[in-house]
């Protein structure tokens, strides 16, 4: 609406009679004008942020619950903007976005290596999961993570459904197809029981229950999407499945300041305890662990 009204303000301005001259301007007018600026006084400028965060962390509801909290703390206005880590780093290269929330160790690194981020702070952690229907009909419950995946490749029959999006979620599913010995881009071709959504954490989950498929979830997520679909947890064994959020100041960032005020704010020790506090009394469990300080 603003470019909108800056458009058509121009064109009156470049279209419009020329403007009297201050000392032919009558009294009359001049009234009108103080009139008018008292009534619409200009705009100010209002300061934004930035944020491109991952699917897991919005679907939670957790930004709802954090934005206004910054926002009254620093007094700038937040624009969360939602998609897979892989996509997010690319806002992030192309100096789209200022603060990145991401979860993939290996590429944030690698995105701080080629000097785009300031710094890589951890400031929360959970775990991943493979959920699927109650009838688990591969026999995956309880099973170490790899041990699921092959059991399921084996099988060829209960369809899993990947993220497919090059989100942190599934760089993590490549990792645990490695670690169960099968090249991933031999399991993209493996049959029709392999579906990629192409989407976020919760249309995957929707996705997956309407196919009563297996699925690999974070666990924030799964919880916030259970009353709705009929999925379960079924494996969620191994430090392999935990799941860390960072916080990366974008280098490119318009002010460098406000972006570093996102780290000072997600690891202090309040809104550390609002993290780890969250939903845990409607869910019974931590959706998230708060993590500052730590090398993760």
């Amino acid at each position: 609406m603003r470019f909108l009204a800056f458009i058509t303000l121009a064109a009156l301005c470049a279209c419009g009679r020329p403007p009297q001259p201050p000392e032919q301007a009558s009294a009359d007018t001049t009234a009108a004008a103080l009139d008018s600026a008292a009534l619409y006084p200009p705009a100010e400028p209002v300061e934004r942020l930035l944020v491109a965060t991952t699917t897991s962390l919005y679907d939670s509801g957790l930004w709802a619950y954090l934005e206004p909290m910054f926002e009254e703390e620093y007094g700038v206005e937040l624009d969360i903007l939602y998609a897979g880590t892989g996509k997010a780093l690319e806002w992030g290269q192309r100096g789209d976005v200022d603060v990145l929330v991401v979860h993939d160790r290996a590429r944030e690194e690698q995105f701080l290596a080629d000097g785009f981020g300031v710094s890589r702070t951890p400031f929360a952690y959970n775990y991943f999961v493979i959920v699927g229907p109650s009838a688990d009909p591969d026999s995956i419950r309880g099973m170490q993570p790899e041990s699921a995946l092959a059991a399921i490749h084996s099988a060829e029959t209960t369809p899993f459904v990947s993220r497919g999006d090059e989100s942190g979620t599934h760089a993590q599913e490549k990792r645990l197809w490695a670690a169960a010995g099968y090249d991933y881009d031999e399991v993209q071709q493996a049959g029709d029981w392999y579906v990629e959504a192409g989407t976020g954490m919760g249309p995957t989950l929707v996705m997956a229950d309407e196919m009563g498929a297996y699925t690999l979830s974070d666990i924030a997520t799964f919880l916030s999407y259970q009353g709705d679909i009929d999925l379960e947890v079924l494996v969620d064994q191994g430090d392999a499945m935990r799941n860390v959020y960072a916080v990366i100041p974008v280098t490119a960032a318009r002010d460098s300041a406000m972006a570093a005020n996102m780290v000072t704010f997600l690891t202090s020790p309040e809104v550390q305890q609002v993290i780890g506090d969250y939903c845990t009394a409607e869910y019974g469990r931590q959706l998230f662990t708060p993590a500052a300080g730590q090398d993760l």
